[in-house]
């Protein structure tokens, strides 16, 4: 043994343990300071998200106060859970909640499937000028406002629209589409649909591009048709999207689209149209509840956070692409 090492202390490594710490601060620093142009180009993102993001959680505080306008969210006495209690206890609550549910999983369930078989189908089309034409129509509805989609569906099914107007000339009664309770969830899904469907199956075909043509001439080898082509070979090669795009949907199973039926919600559908969102629009907007309404917007937070880290472990234990 050497001099230097018999003279060392038991455990030690040569250099001293605070140094990695800020080791490691520097080294993170000299990177930043490296890549400082690309962090520049991201800063106004982040400034994005930190001001109408993450700066509003401040006022989730308000479900739990007695707000005063003129008081302020600070200065306002604190109420506990009392707006969490009226809530619950509320009559129109549980109707409120059977009608999103109930929205929101047509939606789910007629309207998830669409842009999938719609992708399918756009993918076998070998004319690429009328793929491209027929792709354009359909995803253009998307980017109109829910205000006009709506202008245009009533200019169709309105009191005075286009099959009104056809039902009057065959003699026929007119039929009330906006009024009528019993079609009112049905028109709700059918009208996203058709809005949503060609802009969900961009996503679908970018997938669609992914698989290997390798795979499809194997298939073919071994004698498969176009069908088993799809269910062996497309289907599972899309089915990470597929299942990722589930679990962000599921999420907001409390979300069944407040602008959508804002637009064709009146009084005399309120009892299958009426959803939380629209209710809280009329306590916060309307009768300035703002503890009540932002109480709501509170529960619908937490469901919908414990339906996405639900449906993300489940789909990650399937052994599929998770969010995380």
């Amino acid at each position: 043994m050497n001099a230097k090492s018999s003279h060392a202390p038991v455990g030690y490594s040569g250099a001293p343990a605070v140094q990695e710490p800020k080791n490691k601060s520097r080294r993170l620093g000299t990177r930043i300071w490296k890549h400082r142009f690309i962090y520049l180009l991201i800063l106004p993102t982040i400034l994005y998200f930190a001001v109408f993001t993450y700066a509003p959680f401040y006022g989730i505080t308000i479900a739990f106060k007695d707000f005063k306008v003129f008081t302020g969210i600070m200065h306002s006495p604190w109420v506990g859970f009392e707006h969490f209690r009226s809530m619950f206890t509320s009559e129109k609550f549980p109707a409120l909640l059977k009608n999103t549910v109930i929205i929101s999983l047509y939606r789910l369930a007629f309207g998830f499937p669409v842009p999938i078989l719609f992708a399918l189908l756009l993918n076998e089309v070998r004319q690429v000028w009328f793929k491209r034409f027929i792709q354009t129509v359909t995803y253009f509805p998307h980017f109109l406002s829910w205000v006009v989609f709506a202008g245009i569906i009533y200019n169709f099914i309105g009191p005075s629209g286009i099959i009104n107007l056809v039902l009057t000339n065959m003699g026929l009664e007119k039929f009330n589409f906006t009024t009528n309770p019993d079609v009112f969830r049905t028109l709700i899904v059918i009208t996203a649909i058709l809005k949503e469907f060609g802009w969900g199956a961009i996503i679908y075909l970018a997938a669609l591009a992914g698989i290997d043509s390798q795979l499809y001439e194997a298939a073919k080898i071994d004698g498969a048709g176009k069908l088993r082509q799809i269910w062996h070979v497309t289907l599972p090669g899309i089915r990470p999207i597929i299942a990722l795009l589930f679990c962000l949907q599921l999420a907001g199973i409390l979300d069944a689209g407040f602008d959508q039926i804002f637009m064709f919600l009146n009084p005399a559908v309120y009892d299958v149209g009426d959803i939380i969102d629209t209710y809280v629009y009329r306590l916060g907007i309307l009768q300035s509840q703002f503890e009540l309404a932002t109480a709501v917007g509170l529960f619908k937070g937490v469901i919908g956070m414990i339906l996405i880290i639900t449906a993300n472990t489940i789909i990650r234990r399937m052994g599929e692409k998770s969010l995380w």
